[in-house]
This record gives C-alpha cells, structure tokens and sequence, in this order.
C-alpha cells in the first residue's frame, strides 16, 4: 500500500493557505486563481482549519451572506484530522470517511508540508489496483 508521502512524490507539495482573519471573498478567489477546491487556514504557523468551496456554498451562498463581509474562521471546518507523511492511503481513505471530510493535511514534526485530497487518494487506490491486476495477468500468461 503507498503511502503519503509517496503520494506527495508523485502529486507536489505545493499547499495553499490562508489567514482565518481573510475574507471569504479573498480565500474564493485564490481558491480560483490556484484551480484549487480548498484551502489550509493557518495562524501564527499552526493549522487552524480548512476552507473550501463546499464551506462557501453551505455557508455563505445558500445562507446570503456577504463574502465580501463574511471572515473565513466563520466558515472554515475546524477539528480537520491530519496525517503524516508516512500514513498510508488507505489509512487517510477511512479518515475522510470517518470525519466526512474531502482534504487532509499533511503534517510532519508540526509542519504543513502537503495536502491530499479524496481525488488525489481515489486515483492512487485505482493507480495501485490497475498495477495489482497488471501483475496478475503476467502472472497467468506466464504460467
């Protein structure tokens, strides 16, 4: 089973962040200008949440909320669970199930040096199945 970090390997490091004080105006339009659907909301050097468009929809959108009035830790989710480098995938797999979240951040001696997605997770658990049925079928061919 792979892990995060070869994960990370393969997808980028590269996270987006921002300040809870931002406005949810601000956090949309790096979410679109990064084609980005989340991002990591980090005070003084600590993760504090995650912000994405779901979050903006729920709570701004549908509820007619200023974004330009409305602060991001008004809306961020809080409690977000994390992982390491070093989880596996289908570890974060069950996370995201259990905590019905779509983004994990990815933390090492309490540093954000990634993020992965249930899209970045999906593909690598489709990616390590197509590998496992390539084997097997050169293991019967061969056999």
């Amino acid at each position: 089973m792979q892990t995060v970090q070869q994960l990370l390997d393969r997808k980028g490091r590269q996270v987006w962040t921002i300040a809870p004080n931002a406005s949810v105006l601000d956090a949309i339009g790096e979410m679109a200008s990064q084609n980005v659907g989340a991002l990591v909301v980090v005070e003084d050097g600590a993760v504090v949440g995650v912000i994405s468009e779901r979050q903006y929809a729920r709570e701004v959108a549908l509820l007619g909320r200023s974004s330009k009035d409305t602060q991001v830790r008004d809306i961020m989710r809080t409690g977000v669970p994390h992982v390491t480098p070093d989880t596996f995938v289908d570890t974060c797999m069950s996370l995201i199930t259990e905590h019905r979240t779509r983004h994990l951040p990815v933390m090492k001696d309490e540093a954000l040096v990634g993020l992965v997605s249930i899209g970045d997770l999906v593909a690598a658990v489709i990616a390590e199945q197509k590998s496992t049925i390539e084997q097997l079928e050169n293991y019967i061919a061969s056999g």
